[in-house]
């Protein structure tokens, strides 16, 4: 149940927060240096990489529930204890996947 509910609430952060930050970038891009300038800014600070890494959480999170559930779709994996160990392996899954990214992202930054 929480999964199915995680499912919705990260596709509509992504939808929301994720298309925003994305439609800023985008015109950050286009209106010149000084304007991607702040919009670098805000994405290196700490406040920035925060929202950044919830999103990174948020996208793996609705991929490994999507694939959860179009397992569950074709009839498989709804026994009790089936369902609980795919839902708690989606929530290990985000972390592990954005843990990993992020020390990739900032071990080639650095």
């Amino acid at each position: 149940m929480a999964a199915s509910i995680i499912h919705r609430v990260t596709g509509v952060g992504l939808s929301i927060l994720g298309l925003a930050l994305l439609t800023w970038w985008l015109t950050a891009i286009v209106s010149g240096a000084e304007t991607y300038g702040r919009f670098s800014k805000f994405a290196s600070s700490w406040f920035g990489i925060a929202i950044l890494v919830g999103l990174t959480w948020a996208f793996f999170q609705h991929l490994l529930t999507g694939m959860r559930h179009l397992g569950m779709d074709t009839g498989q994996g709804f026994e009790l204890s089936t369902s609980k160990a795919s839902a708690l392996l989606s929530f290990v899954g985000s972390v592990v996947l954005t843990a990993a990214l992020w020390a990739y992202i900032l071990g080639v930054a650095k």
